[in-house]
């Protein structure tokens, strides 16, 4: 790298993972002799940037955790994803810090950035209701961290059915899917590739040791968590017939479920899924007659969501809720 300001920006943003870089990788991924990246880390502390340094055979260099720095340099794809995720984090759980820092990213946007998150956001087909699982900030972050420094972690993971293991891996790719977050990782125990639900994995420590990626089978982990999810038996077969247009239905669930025509203004809704809440959800937007083929469950948890509304709306407005009036 000829051009010394690109070369310190490029520094600097290595640096920014916060990993460990022995000397001469970090001079490699430069294209710099050890000399040159010496004086530039000197360039960097004389702009107040705390890299410590170690020496020997196996020193290298490390951006302080947690010390007042100046502020974050971000090429312009990494300015793109903050932002989109940002728009996108509701369905996360922690939107009004969301709201707080996409509003100061944005105005430090250039405009021709700003065009290129308007067009993300047209092209992308969010879900249209909300209702993830809340996440930890921190745990994504530490997470994302893990994936771009090629760093192995631990962490405490409660499946589905079982108790809470430990688990050391070799951490691939955060996954988006349907309304939740996936881990896709080289499980070094079990030999073998895992996914975990971000939300039920539980204190994620960096170790400190670095590993070569695998590749994973067919070259996309999305793709590789979407197969490996097809293949789990859902807990609950919906079948709901609907009072309304299918298209309408179709537009609101839109690849979580199948929609069946049944004549002139009347569907059947079939999802598979091991959480009722989303049903739930959807046949209280909807807000259209229905009838409950199956499972049982459903019919269960829609009469408790209905009581528990109408009592809502009872303490507001102080009238009786109606399985409380006499005939």
């Amino acid at each position: 790298m000829a051009n010394t300001s690109a070369r310190m920006l490029r520094l600097l943003s290595l640096l920014q993972t916060h990993r460990y870089w022995p000397g001469g990788e970090l001079a490699g991924r430069l294209e710099v002799s050890p000399r040159t990246l010496r004086r530039d880390v000197d360039r960097l502390r004389d702009l107040g940037y705390p890299v410590d340094a170690s020496r020997g055979v196996a020193g290298g260099y490390q951006l302080q955790a947690g010390a007042a720095v100046p502020p974050l340099l971000l090429d312009d794809d990494e300015a793109v994803a903050i932002a989109v995720g940002l728009r996108t984090s509701v369905a996360a759980g922690f939107e009004e810090t969301s709201v707080r820092a996409l509003a100061k990213v944005i105005q430090l946007l250039p405009p021709r950035l700003r065009r290129r998150i308007d067009a993300l956001r047209e092209v992308t087909a969010p879900g249209v209701l909300g209702g993830g699982p809340t996440l930890d900030p921190t745990v994504l972050t530490t997470l994302a961290m893990a994936c771009r420094g090629e760093e192995r972690l631990r962490f405490s993971y409660t499946p589905r059915e079982g108790d809470a293991s430990e688990r050391h891996v070799e951490p691939h790719r955060l996954v988006p899917l349907g309304r939740r977050w996936y881990l896709v990782a080289w499980d070094l125990e079990r030999g073998d590739w895992r996914s975990f639900r971000v939300d039920r994995l539980n204190a994620p420590v960096l170790t400190g040791a670095r590993f070569r990626p695998r590749e994973i089978p067919g070259g996309d982990a999305a793709a590789w968590l979407r197969s490996r999810m097809s293949q789990i038996p859902a807990r609950y077969d919906v079948n709901v017939r609907l009072e309304t247009r299918a298209e309408r239905v179709r537009a609101l669930i839109g690849h979580y479920g199948t929609v069946d025509e049944l004549g002139k203004g009347s569907c059947r809704l079939r999802m598979n899924t091991d959480d009722l809440t989303w049903p739930v959800m959807v046949l209280g937007v909807l807000a259209v007659p229905f009838t409950i083929e199956s499972p049982a469950e459903l019919r269960d948890r829609v009469r408790d969501t209905a009581e528990a509304l109408l009592r809502g709306a009872a303490i507001v407005d102080g009238s009786t809720p109606p399985w409380r009036r006499s005939a």
